[in-house]
Order: structure tokens, then C-alpha cells, then sequence
């Protein structure tokens, strides 16, 4: 069984003023520093106790792939200790340690020795490295014509080949194709649950809600978070914002135009992760029937209303509400704006109530679902803002129950589909 211990962990490289910098700090017999440590990592300390799956999130630039790299020993620290107790399989870069000009059987044999395994036992373990792997001819040609989901395939096969007490992975599996992400998963959980020691880095907060139990949230070079992983992506997606075919029938009419003015005096507050500002108020998130009832508790499959409301404390040129929904687990399960919709409310001055009315069929499993909303002005890109006003995360709850007059069925989304029979 796999265990890490990480103790006051840090990073630092020398960075130089000049390029001469370096060679007199070399050269010249008095000790005079010309350099300044640039930390990437800064006094980082987690325990991960054996046999548990840890996902770690942060954006670009945060020490993630540092931080697995002194894990590993491919990188030596500045400060602190690292303490590893078990065999280790890593996935960090893609193909790293295959040679380009050898051909992919030739590095899996390379690679399996360098996981410390004997000749014997990578020859025994090539056929089922190979199955899994599953590039064909490939197999027997040089690396560098592989594409990146080839070189993936073959990485994890490889990494994987023998269940380790310790598995890390660096976002690997964000290239290939789905059908072998899948493949990757499934032998992922069966590790799992045979006691294999996981750490999973990646950008997919579904991938991390589905197979880690808890979560660390690294924000320059820091530990900013430990613990439950959708608290650890509500900080995540929260800091992300501060940077920067036919429907079925449609709804009924009267819901599109259907208003319910704000209670006034409410002011809301979300969940760990929001964002607020002096910009905006969200002052209401609520839900209606189609008979034009608040409710927290829907029929599914019927239409509802979701309506969100601003007290604007500065004007905005160009506003725009979105909304999230995600079930217990902290998956999404849908999210869009009114940008994402092509829709524009129009400017809107201080002092103004902006009331925004989403209307949509709850085609969700009975269950219990949470609602995030958001706020910004000046939207671009896929859904970006330039400025996020206000941003509440779980900043309200309903139950979906079972509609007795639909089909029975089971997933996370009724896909109400149309049977036609033919008989000859």
C-alpha cells in the first residue's frame, strides 16, 4: 500500500538579471549573489494516506506539474522533504522517456525496466501491454510518428502494466480518443479498489468529482486548499472568473413572459467560491411551475422558471446573467448565459432592478440539485467575461420528483425519446 508524505515543499529557481549574471556569480571567488530566487512552490505540506484518490486543480502557472515532479524525484527541491513509501507509476508528460527514433515495442521494454521491472517480466507483460495499448502496426514503428492519443495509449499501458501502490497523472488522458478514456478509467477504478494510492491532476471538474475523495486547490505556487473536491472547484472555477438539434415542444407562452417582482430586501450569499462585488447584488434566485407557484420542490420533465435578480449599484454597458446547475455529487449537469445564448438584455443604469427569466423543461433524474448563479459585463470568446460582477455559488437548492405519467428510465438527463414502429 502507497502513502505520501509532503513536508514544507518548495521550489525556487535562480533567475538572473543578465546573462553575464550567471558567469560571474560562477567565476568570481567572492560569494556574491547577482541572482533573485523566483519560488514556484512555497511551503506546500499534505498527507496522502494509503489507498486514497486525490485530485489536484489549479489554473495554469499554480505548481501543479512542479509539485509532481519533486514528488517523483524528476525535480529536486529547494525546501522541504518528500516522503514516498510504495511503488510509484507516473504519467506526467506525454511519452516522456521514449525515444523518438526507437519504435514503440522498444521503448515499452525500455520503460518497463526503468519501472524497475526485469527483462523477464516486461517480455511476459508485452502481450497485454500491447492489447491495451491497442495501435495495431504501429507497435513496431519509430515513436516520432505517433500522434498524441498513440503516445498516450502507449504511456498508460506501459505505466499501468502492473498495479502500482502509487498512480500519478498529469492530465494525460485530456488527449485520445473517448472510447479509450474510458478503457483508462475503468482499469483506474479497479485499481482503486485495490488499494492503489491515486493523485490526479486535472482541468475536468467532472473527471475529479467522479473518482477523488478529496481535492487539493493550489493558487500560485500555494496549497490554498485542502479538502472536499467540489469546495476545492468552487475556489478553482471562482478564480478562473476573476481572471478574466430541435427541442421538443416548446414552452408554453405565458412563461416567457411571465414576471415576479424581487424581494428588495434580500441580499444573497453563496457558497465558498463566490465572488461579490460593490457593483451588484443578487437579491433573488427562485423557481416557478408552469401555474406561476414558487417552488423548491418540481415535477420532472414539466417547464419551469428560473428567475435571477440584480440591484445594480454601478451601470453596466453590457450585462449578462448565466446560471449552473449540479446535482449532490457537485457535477454539472447544465450551465449557459444569456451571451452563451446569443441574447443581449442591454445597458442598464445604477439603481435599476435587472430581472432575467430562464425557461426550461427539468428533463433531470429525480434528485437533489443546487443552482449557481453569475453576473458580468462585457461578455467575449465561448462565454468569457471582462468583468465578473457577482458570482454565488449554491446559492439555492430544489428536488426534481418523479413525473408518474413519463416513461421509466435511468441516467442523469431524460432524453424523451420518439418510438416508431415498423413490422413487415
Amino acid at each position: 500500500m502507497g502513502s505520501l508524505h509532503v513536508e514544507g515543499l518548495g521550489k525556487a529557481y535562480k533567475k538572473y538579471p543578465t546573462r553575464w549574471s550567471r558567469l560571474l556569480e560562477w567565476l568570481l571567488p567572492w560569494p556574491r549573489k547577482r541572482h533573485q530566487l523566483h519560488w514556484v512552490l512555497r511551503d506546500v505540506s499534505f498527507r496522502i494516506a494509503a489507498g486514497e484518490s486525490v485530485g489536484l486543480i489549479g489554473i495554469n502557472g499554480a505548481g501543479k506539474s512542479t509539485l509532481l515532479k519533486l514528488i517523483t524525484g524528476t525535480t529536486q527541491p529547494t525546501a522541504g522533504s518528500v516522503g514516498v513509501h510504495g511503488r510509484v507509476a507516473a504519467l506526467l508528460e506525454l511519452g516522456m522517456g521514449f525515444h523518438p527514433d526507437f519504435t514503440g515495442r522498444e521503448n515499452a521494454l525500455i520503460a518497463g525496466q526503468l519501472m524497475g521491472l526485469s527483462v523477464a517480466e516486461v517480455t511476459a507483460l508485452l502481450p497485454d501491454i500491447l492489447a491495451f495499448a491497442d495501435i495495431g502496426e504501429y507497435i513496431d514503428q519509430p515513436v516520432r510518428v505517433y500522434s498524441s492519443g498513440m503516445q498516450m495509449r502507449l504511456a498508460f499501458s506501459v505505466a499501468t502494466c502492473v498495479r502500482p501502490d502509487i498512480l500519478i497523472v498529469d492530465e494525460a488522458l485530456a488527449v485520445g480518443d473517448v472510447f479509450f478514456q474510458q478503457k483508462c478509467f475503468d482499469r483506474i477504478a479497479a485499481y482503486k479498489q485495490a488499494g492503489t494510492t491515486l493523485l490526479f491532476v486535472s482541468h475536468s471538474s467532472g473527471t475529479i468529482l467522479s473518482i477523488c475523495d478529496r481535492c487539493l486547490f493550489l493558487r500560485n505556487g500555494v496549497l490554498a486548499f485542502d479538502g472536499a473536491p467540489v469546495d476545492a472547484i468552487d475556489l478553482y472555477q471562482a478564480e478562473l472568473l476573476g481572471r478574466s438539434p430541435a427541442a421538443a415542444a416548446p414552452p408554453p407562452a405565458e412563461l416567457l413572459h411571465a414576471s415576479h417582482a424581487p424581494e428588495l430586501a434580500t441580499v444573497l450569499s453563496g457558497k465558498a467560491g463566490s465572488i461579490t462585488t460593490s457593483a451588484a447584488d443578487c437579491i433573488g434566485v427562485r423557481l416557478f411551475d408552469a401555474q406561476g407557484q414558487e417552488r423548491q420542490s418540481l415535477v420532472a420533465d414539466h417547464y419551469v422558471t428560473l428567475q435571477i435578480d440584480y440591484r445594480m449599484h454601478s451601470a453596466a454597458a453590457d450585462p449578462h446573467v448565466g446560471f449552473k446547475l449540479r446535482n449532490r455529487y457537485g457535477s454539472v449537469m447544465f450551465e449557459t448565459n444569456t451571451y452563451c445564448m446569443h441574447e443581449k438584455p442591454g445597458p442598464v443604469a445604477a439603481g435599476a432592478i435587472l430581472s432575467v427569466r430562464f425557461v426550461l423543461p427539468m428533463h433531470l433524474f429525480p434528485d437533489e440539485y443546487t443552482i449557481t448563479v453569475g453576473l458580468g459585463d462585457g461578455g467575449y470568446g465561448e462565454g468569457s467575461f471582462e468583468q465578473v460582477l457577482n458570482y454565488l455559488t449554491d446559492v439555492s437548492n430544489f428536488v426534481v420528483l418523479t413525473n408518474p405519467d413519463a416513461i421509466i428510465w435511468s441516467g442523469m438527463v431524460n432524453l424523451a425519446p420518439q418510438l416508431h414502429f415498423t413490422k413487415s
